[in-house]
């Protein structure tokens, strides 16, 4: 039968993707479900702008002809072209960037941080920002703006050193700027952040609606990094300051707001988004691509699957399994997934501690696997032990193949879940160990949950659902049904993220 939509909309509507970190260059939840998305649908005509590591990153996905345009921002690779101003241009470029750092750094003068951000926007499409902000007169004008009085952040003494530091993180953070924006369409922002920054610039500039889909909270996830990262108080202060005003932004301007879940919401609700314009649209999964797993191992086994990195907390699910063996001594923790580059030291941390802990041998960082479902199938019990999570797909993947899961709590975790797994604070082993030993031990209720998680993501999780589901999103956005609804919205309540945050 052919498909209505398709007949109705082929070709009308055009949908950029802004990404960052993801799709297409790599592997991860996020990616999964952009290709899901465009894979989905044939009938919309896709552009992707990929904010990369260097821009030399390959691409891991392949992209559908209905694809026309893959752009890569680089973030860390070789500058924007450009020349740093001069004259009358640079002290106009220095005053707005004046006035930029003034608003990430007092409470007072917030109201300044769209003008000015704007205004960037500006130089940077006319190469002039990235040199700039790499000159002197950038590092003077945050040593000046920090050293006012009454400002908070000067009772940490800057340094120089700290300018410089700060100044070269903005730097590369806002040059997502410098990339031609979308012209027309739906610009589609798949996660908060300076992935946000065309979308932003194509709505001043062209009019073009700006949907934001976050799968986690990009602020939370922002200031739990940099809660143990290597920089001193005022510099996370201006980046902390950058990117909470930037999501504050983001609400204020967005046509829809499309959640991964219901947590997700109440954060965009205080940083001033209108409750209306946000809808949840859960991820999802097809149940005949992830069928119940078969038999299960022999010997009582943990599996878990994810990219190596912090914050899936694998240090916590070692010292968690550590706890498992002092009482079945046979168990095995067996973990899927490949390690993004630069996450090689954390996995070998990761392995160091369970040798540390003397469980070396039973744990087994297995790297990639051709079949996912395999890394399901390999455990009695599906793991989850991250620290922060939109609505996993390893979850709803591992419920849709009929594996009892432990899960940490956090995100959208405990909607998809629902009474058919085990869910446990974050970073706590001995939880975590009680909840696996409970499942291991009870091959029935083991049973039990894995059928009723399966039905559970058939009922509620399937990809039909969510294609649907943004299709008619698009084109709602694009023919101005969801802009008018965003003209009518109630916007007041920015700034109720430093509330929340703090």
């Amino acid at each position: 039968m052919p498909d209505p939509h398709r007949a109705q909309h082929s070709g009308a509507v055009r949908v950029t993707l802004l990404t960052e970190g993801t799709y297409p260059h790599h592997h991860g939840g996020v990616s999964v479900w952009c290709d899901q998305l465009v894979t989905g649908m044939p009938d919309i005509g896709f552009d992707v702008v990929a904010v990369t590591g260097t821009g030399r990153e390959p691409r891991v996905w392949d992209v559908p002809g209905h694809v026309r345009d893959v752009r890569s921002v680089p973030m860390w690779g070789p500058a924007p072209v450009g020349a740093p101003p001069r004259g009358r241009r640079r002290r106009l470029l220095m005053a707005s960037y004046e006035r930029f750092l003034t608003a990430l750094l007092d409470p007072g003068a917030e109201d300044g941080f769209a003008p000015a951000l704007y205004e960037l926007a500006h130089a940077a499409r006319d190469g002039l920002l990235s040199p700039a902000l790499r000159g002197d007169d950038a590092i003077r004008v945050l040593t000046d703006v920090w050293n006012r009085p009454g400002l908070p952040v000067g009772e940490a003494s800057p340094t120089v050193h700290d300018a410089v530091t700060a100044t070269g993180l903005l730097e590369h953070a806002l040059r997502p700027l410098s990339t031609p924006p979308p012209q027309a369409g739906v610009s589609h922002a798949v996660s908060g952040g300076v992935a946000v920054l065309p979308g932003l610039a194509a709505l001043r500039l062209h009019g073009v609606p700006l949907l934001l889909t976050e799968h986690g909270v990009y602020l939370r996830e922002r200031y739990l990094g940099y809660r143990t990262g290597p920089y001193r108080w005022p510099v996370k202060a201006v980046l902390l300051g950058f990117f909470r005003l930037l999501a504050e932004e983001t609400y204020r301007k967005a046509a829809l707001i499309t959640p991964g879940n219901r947590y997700n919401r109440l954060w965009e609700e205080q940083g001033g988004a209108p409750s209306e314009l946000i809808r949840t649209v859960y991820n999802g999964v097809d149940p005949a691509a992830f069928p119940p797993a078969g038999p299960e191992p022999a010997g009582p086994t943990l599996s878990w699957a994810g990219r190596v990195d912090p914050i899936k907390d694998l240090e916590t699910l070692i010292r968690a399994f550590a706890q498992v063996r002092t009482e079945l001594p046979a168990a095995r923790l067996r973990l899927f997934g490949g390690t993004p580059r630069g996450g090689e030291a954390y996995r070998e941390r990761c392995e160091a501690l369970a040798a540390e802990l003397g469980h070396g041998g039973a744990v087994t960082f297995e790297g990639r696997v051709d079949d996912i479902k395999d890394a399901y199938a390999a455990g009695n019990v599906v793991m989850l032990s991250s620290i922060s999570e939109g609505f996993p797909f390893t979850l709803i993947e591992a419920m849709s193949c009929g594996r009892a899961t432990v899960s940490t709590d956090v995100g959208g975790v405990r909607e998809a879940v629902g009474d058919t797994g085990l869910v446990v604070p974050p970073r706590d082993p001995s939880a975590m160990a009680a909840a696996a030993l409970e499942l291991l031990r009870a091959p029935a209720r083991r049973a039990a949950m894995g059928e009723a998680a399966r039905l559970r993501v058939i009922e509620q999780f399937t990809l039909r659902q969510t294609v649907d589901t943004f299709r008619e999103i698009y084109v709602g956005l694009a023919s101005g049904t969801a802009r008018a609804a965003r003209s009518d919205a109630d916007r007041s309540g920015a700034g109720r993220l430093r509330q929340v945050a703090g």
